[in-house]
């Protein structure tokens, strides 16, 4: 059973430039897979593979920015999956499937790009979310290594993959990615100036050489405090968030 529709909204992304049907009580994106979608360096006519795709809202951003993409995601709760097909419309292709048990004509795909927004908090303890959607999106059950194994398997050779996740998982990011992908960078994200790094953009290729670079930390709030009169984005957090810009990573 899909949601009803008086249990959804219809919420505007990048400045209006596209909207996702979204659960009311549940999961709903915010600014993290805005992030996740500026951050892939696609080019028109790639391919794109989207796990843990949720309603779809990070690879519809990034097909309002990179026209052409052949889109691909992966959702393992089915409601949330039929919000994606809706989102996306017939140009993508929506799959029901756990990460970790693809179908078969999947598995024999091969993609540019891999892209995934895993859940934040390890498994066992902490409280509980009361919706079963948003505790399923947030709380961990599949490792991260396997998340990173995954795309690492559907990677076409020099394919990249791009993951935001909670800065205090970085370590495991990293030794899940050293065996696997090379040519790491990575881009804190941090609430204010001069505050820790809460989360992390990171990008590994397949086979890549290059040697490890940590960029410059993305600031995405100015001031030390927040403000009342509208929103307090920095110029470039605001370009991303509303403008659909890019996140350089050079």
């Amino acid at each position: 059973m899909g949601f009803a529709e008086a249990e959804l909204t219809h919420d505007a992304f990048l400045g209006g430039r596209v909207s996702a049907w979204q659960p009311r009580h549940g999961y709903r994106a915010a600014t993290d897979p805005v992030l996740l979608a500026a951050a892939v360096e696609a080019t028109p006519g790639q391919s794109v593979l989207e796990l843990g795709c949720g309603v779809g809202v990070a690879s519809l951003c990034l097909s309002a920015r990179v026209p052409d993409l052949r889109l691909t995601g992966v959702e393992r709760q089915s409601e949330y999956a039929e919000l994606a097909r809706r989102n996306l419309g017939p140009g993508a292709r929506i799959v029901t499937a756990d990460l970790t048990d693809l179908p078969a004509d999947l598995r024999q795909d091969s993609f540019d790009h891999v892209i995934a927004n895993p859940p934040y908090y390890p498994a066992g303890g902490g409280t509980s979310a009361r919706d079963a959607g948003r505790e399923a999106a947030l709380r961990e059950e599949t490792p991260l290594e396997r998340w990173v194994e995954v795309a690492a398997r559907r990677l076409a050779p020099k394919g990249w993959l791009t993951m935001i996740q909670a800065a205090d998982r970085l370590p495991e990011v990293i030794g899940a990615i050293a065996p696997r992908l090379g040519s790491v960078t990575l881009r804190p994200l941090a609430a204010r100036e001069g505050r820790p790094a809460g989360r992390v953009l990171v990008k590994a290729r397949k086979g890549g050489r290059a040697p490890f670079v940590l960029l410059p930390p993305l600031i995405l709030h100015a001031g030390s405090s927040h403000s009342t009169d509208g929103d307090d984005f920095t110029p470039l957090a605001r370009a991303i968030l509303r403008d659909a810009a890019p996140l350089a990573w050079r």
